[in-house]
């Protein structure tokens, strides 16, 4: 529906209601009806849901129709990462949002900073994916608002192209709602608990949900070690869990992302069910590090499985876990994956410890041996250290070349010694090149950064602290924020504006006509931006 159209549909609902409504205008309606295009959280999510779908088919087709994310952990860093996309590259295609548990836990629980260990309220997930769609909905409005204050101005001067040119932009308004590809972490719980928690979460707005098959008690962020992961058939009732939630909502495009920790997680709290050799759960218990048992020299405690006819003791250890065998981890990882897509998962994500295209890719290519269309979501994780790594991934290279690598060591190729190097050069290219090259070799459909906003926010307060208790005092804010926000055009040096004074001014001249007590007249010292 155009915006005239609208227009003309309330006008008649106003004038059917008679002398009660006479106050209302007809297109003062139709402007709030357009500025809140996504009434509710599912609302968004099929919408989202539908980008995402149209995306992983783009990308099958073509692979340099990679997506990507960062992370937020509050509603304002969401917006603006979007206000940044548009205003930068003058679309949303391809760039969503992504919401780490990690961030969650160190920024937003009640409990203060935790460590990702799912310790903190399962409620605070759907509250922040509730809070960042509210952010961005709102920089709707405050996008469509200038429009509209446009379009009076341009109906004033009697330009009546230029009120055609806006009412086309007007119709033609690319949201700022971009999908979520949300954290679930383990679930939180059984089946029934990640059931209840996905409702919430997709409800609130999310169209993507990523889960993991660590034990939800054990939770270890992906990085850290000491993960503990479930038999296949757990996880799988997680993954069906979450499908039954998007279908009982209405969702049925939501998209589910099954992450393995298999690659560095050495341990297991359960031994699997088996009923016969060679099923999924045989499979699993495969893996376990076993000894065989000499039935004369039982230990007290001792717990079986028989594994091609003999009686084997799997390794347990004092924390009751077992261990599997030590270099069996991609090869579960690939099971992993394998099972997570023939069981209702979409995409896949597979934690590395380092960013390395041919470990990612080989283990896609053997994926890819049954499931044709496998594509991960990837963690361009901050736990990298992404010069040293790249750095000795030339090195190695080079070293394969047999090129002279004496002025050299390996171990010491972060030093900024080494910044002007070739070397070094050749390491920042491949870094750069990394998303479009892993999209292309290794299957990544979709690339995010975890805990950007994080790292940034310490970065830049670090930055301002040091100026502004140093020696520059204000001109510490002054030449390093405020001027750099005018040069750049940063929406929020208008904070006011940003915070959305000037949709409460437009909602008080609709509510009450000439008496409105607006905020933004002449004494506004936000005018002083009015330049910028």
């Amino acid at each position: 529906m155009t915006y005239q159209q609208r227009i003309g549909e309330l006008n008649s609902t106003i004038s059917g209601a008679g002398a009660p409504w006479a106050a209302i205008d007809g297109e003062s309606a139709a402007r709030m009806q357009v500025q809140n295009r996504f009434p509710t959280g599912l609302d968004i999510a099929r919408y989202t849901a539908k980008i995402m779908r149209e995306d992983m088919d783009a990308y099958d087709a073509d692979p340099a129709q990679y997506t990507q994310s960062l992370g937020a952990w509050h509603g304002f860093i969401a917006q603006q990462e979007i206000i940044s996309v548009k205003k930068h590259f003058g679309e949303t295609r391809r760039r969503y949002v992504y919401l780490s548990g990690w961030m969650v836990a160190a920024l937003r629980s009640d409990f203060g900073p935790l460590p990702d260990q799912s310790m903190h309220e399962k409620t605070s997930v759907p509250a922040l994916i509730e809070e960042i769609y509210t952010f961005l909905k709102q920089a709707d409005a405050r996008e469509l608002g200038g429009m509209f204050r446009a379009l009076d101005a341009a109906r004033g001067s009697g330009d009546e192209v230029e009120a055609r040119r806006l009412q086309q932009a007007i119709d033609n308004h690319e949201t700022h709602v971009v999908p979520i590809i949300a954290d679930i972490d383990a679930g939180f719980g059984n089946a029934e608990a990640t059931y209840l928690l996905a409702k919430k979460m997709i409800e609130a707005g999310a169209c993507a949900l990523q889960i993991e098959n660590q034990v939800s008690d054990e939770k270890q962020c992906g990085h850290q070690d000491g993960k503990v992961t479930v038999p296949h058939e757990d996880f799988l009732q997680k993954i069906r869990a979450i499908r039954y939630a998007f279908l009982e909502l209405g969702v049925p495009d939501g998209i589910i992302v099954a992450r393995t920790d298999s690659l560095g997680a050495g341990l297991t709290k359960q031994i699997a069910f088996s009923t016969e050799p060679g099923d999924l759960g045989d499979k699993y218990n495969s893996f376990l590090d076993c000894e065989e048992v000499d039935p004369s020299n039982v230990t007290n405690g001792q717990v079986f499985i028989s594994r091609d006819g003999k009686l084997m003791a799997p390794k347990r250890l004092p924390s009751n876990l077992y261990q599997f065998r030590a270099g069996t981890g991609e090869d579960r990882c690939v099971l992993d994956c394998i099972t997570a897509l023939q069981n209702g998962a979409d995409l896949l994500w597979i934690e590395t410890e380092k960013p390395h295209i041919r470990q990612i890719g080989g283990m896609v290519d053997r994926i890819r041996e049954v499931i044709p269309n496998a594509k991960l979501v990837y963690n361009n994780s901050p736990s990298f250290n992404w010069t040293l790594s790249f750095r000795q991934q030339v090195y190695d290279a080079w070293a394969e070349e047999g090129r002279d690598l004496s002025a050299f060591d390996r171990d010491r190729l972060m030093s900024v010694d080494y910044d002007a190097t070739d070397l070094a050069q050749e390491a920042d290219e491949r870094i750069r090149t990394f998303q479009r090259d892993a999209a292309r070799e290794a299957g990544i459909f979709h690339h995010l950064i975890t805990l950007p906003t994080y790292h940034t926010a310490a970065l830049s307060t670090d930055n301002l602290a040091k100026r502004y208790f140093g020696d520059e005092g204000m001109l510490g804010y002054v030449k390093q924020v405020q001027r750099e926000e005018i040069r750049q055009g940063i929406a929020c040096v208008k904070h006011q504006n940003m915070a959305g004074s000037d949709i409460g001014d437009d909602h008080k001249e609709y509510f009450a006509g000439e008496a409105a007590l607006k905020a933004g007249g002449s004494a506004n010292t936000m005018n002083q931006f009015a330049a910028a």
